[in-house]
Order: C-alpha cells, then structure tokens, then sequence
C-alpha cells in the first residue's frame, strides 16, 4: 500500500482495494502493470504530453477528463496493456471495471502524407525517441485532424462500469495512463496507430555524418531494436 493512502476516506478505501486487486492477481502468477505517477505531472516528455494535449483539444471528451485524471493520480489503473491498435486495462471504482480500447490504425495514404512531410527532417532516431523535433515536424505530428494522434472517430471504447456517459471516468483514466506510458515506451503509439517506425525517419534522416570517404553509413536494424524496444523485419 502507498504510504500516502489514508484508507478512512472514500479515495484511501478505494486505493487499499486498489492495492489488494493487484496483489490477489499477482499471488495468481497474472503479470500486472500498474499505473504509478510519483511526481506532480502525469507526463513529462514530448510523445506523454502531446498525447493528452491532443485528447484535451477535443470537446467530445472535455467533460470526463478530469474525473480520469484523478483516477489515474490516486493509482486506480491497476492494470494497463497496449498492443497492436488495442488497449486493455483494469481500473478500481466502486468495484473493478474492464476498460477496452481501440484506436483506428493509419490509413496508408495518410501515413505517407506525414513521412513525405518528415522527410529529411528527424536527425536520428535518437532524437524521434527523445521528442528532439524540429517545430516544422511537431507541427506535422500534433496537427489537430492530419498528424499522427487519433481523433475521438478513430478511438473506440467500453467499459463494464454502469455509466451510460460516451466517456466514463475509468476509460479517461485509462487515456491518461496511455500517455504517461508513453513517456517510457512511446513505440507504443507507433504499434497502437498500426505503423512502422522507421518509416518516418527512413532514408535521409537515417544517414550519419559523412566518413573521410565521403560515403554515408546506415543505421542497422539491431541498432533500431535496440532504441525502440521493438523487432524490425528486414524484408
């Protein structure tokens, strides 16, 4: 139990069920990951906060984001996983809900609309995973309905809970989740959105500085797995 928790209010009793639901899954042998937020920010890098920045621009959800991001501060996700375009976690309420979404992949052609908008513009893919972009690339990734972030058509969701709303406050705590993972993992928005990577920093903005020789040498694959905890298939 965190050592902040004071289980004689309403949010400390649903933190200590919060804490038992973990551990019960746990002493089960089920691999569980939590959201834990330490400091005072949800996120902190680019990818986290372009995520929930782009989340608050839309009105659709403007009414139960802040319910979700109390949840997801008290620890209430006690169970976030994302996989290709899907999200699936668990989040303690009154009891415990199933929250599932699904977040539409990138149609192709506008996918290469965003890679021909990057090209030449991303150092490295050190400087993609740090959010070390150019403000002409920021402007391309975070545009409002042509970047790389889902709009509210392309997010599907459901919860187990009772709400009726279009948004309960468990699935907006699993968005904010999403976008403190994001800070750690950003890969995953690629894997959520459904393409590769090394699309948008491909050809030219994979070429290191010239050798004496004058030839430019190519990032390897290892290397690319390495910073993007991710397999990359050579055809």
């Amino acid at each position: 139990m965190r050592k902040d928790v004071k289980p004689d209010n309403p949010a400390g009793k649903q933190q200590v069920k919060a804490a038992a639901a973990v551990a019960r899954r746990v002493k089960k042998g089920v691999a569980m990951t939590p959201v834990r937020i330490s400091g005072r920010s949800i996120v902190d890098t680019f990818w986290g906060k372009a995520w929930c920045a782009h989340l608050e621009s839309f009105s659709d959800y403007t009414n139960r984001l802040p319910r979700g991001r109390l949840y997801v501060r008290s620890g209430f996700v006690i169970h976030l996983a994302v996989s290709n375009g899907r999200v699936e976690a668990l989040v303690q309420g009154a009891r415990l809900y199933k929250v599932r979404i699904g977040i539409d992949a990138l149609e192709e052609d506008h996918w290469q609309k965003i890679v021909r908008s990057c090209s030449g513009g991303i150092g490295s893919v050190i400087e993609l995973l740090q959010g070390k972009l150019s403000a002409g690339v920021m402007r391309v990734m975070v545009d409002r309905h042509y970047g790389f972030f889902p709009e509210p058509k392309e997010i599907m969701f459901s919860c187990s809970c009772p709400d009726v709303a279009g948004m309960c406050k468990h699935v907006a705590a699993v968005l904010y989740g999403v976008g403190h993972r994001l800070d750690d993992e950003p890969e995953l928005l690629f894997r959520l959105r459904g393409v590769n990577p090394r699309d948008l920093v491909g050809s030219a903005a994979f070429k290191l500085p010239a050798a004496r020789s004058g030839k430019a040498k190519e990032l390897p694959p290892e290397d690319l797995t390495a910073v993007f905890g991710i397999d990359i298939v050579e055809p």
